[in-house]
């Protein structure tokens, strides 16, 4: 199959036209890849909103008191975030995990300094916060949902840009994260021509499957001629 793109910028366009998270994680259950969607918990701030960019993880760790005269990260008030928010690139994706879901880990100036910087979205195993003002700037976020609870004296940030996991899913610096109302997955860096090679001629199968059924083809008839359904 000739490759149908030719950067980043090709294939985040081609899937943001022609794709969705269900067929994507189809591609990847087809490859053997078959764990790789977030927690169903992780939910858009809005039903419209798609996410698709590299993976640019974040290592949150819960904090109990404010602890001075030490260096490092737990000496910060929110340890390396404001550095990890900082080296966003275009098209990378904030997602960050690991520690408990008691305080947000994202809000409004979060989300206008990653617009600003050309980033794809932001996706956490927890809660974001200034729902209505992240709508607003319309920055695509995923998460538990709105919990105004600040993160400063609760958690910290300790690592960026290092693996971390997602309930058993792993996420390395560089995958492909896409996120649509059906969910969040994580497409490995290794897997991702295959996989997106894999979710177009899927989809656009689909098409022809949705057209025939239109037309009257029963289920085992359109299963039979297309191995789609």
């Amino acid at each position: 199959m000739p490759k149908l793109w030719n950067s980043d910028e090709e294939l985040f366009g081609l899937a943001g036209r022609e794709l969705f998270t269900a067929v994507v994680g189809d591609a990847m259950d087809k490859l053997g890849l078959v764990h790789q969607f977030l927690p169903p918990r992780i939910r858009p701030l809005r039903n419209d909103m798609i996410a698709i960019g590299r993976a640019m993880p974040v290592l949150e760790a819960d904090a109990f008191e404010e602890i001075s005269g030490r260096s490092g990260p737990m000496s910060k008030p929110f340890g390396l975030m404001l550095e990890a928010l900082d080296d966003l690139r275009k098209d990378e994706v904030y997602i960050c995990a690991g520690g408990s879901p008691q305080y947000a880990l994202w809000g409004e100036l979060m989300s206008l300094r990653a617009k600003r910087l050309g980033a794809a979205g932001a996706v956490m195993s927890g809660y974001f916060r200034d729902m209505h003002c992240i709508a607003a700037l319309d920055f695509p976020t995923f998460g538990y949902g709105p919990y105004a609870q600040d993160q400063g004296r609760r958690g910290k940030a300790v690592d960026f840009r290092s693996p971390i996991e997602m309930e058993g899913v792993r996420v390395n610096p560089g995958d492909i994260v896409f996120g649509d109302v059906d969910g969040v997955c994580i497409v490995p860096r290794e897997a991702e021509e295959e996989t997106f090679a894999h979710a177009l001629e899927k989809a656009r199968g689909e098409k022809a499957v949705r057209k025939a059924i239109e037309n009257g083809m029963s289920a085992v008839e359109a299963f039979e001629k297309y191995g789609i359904l």
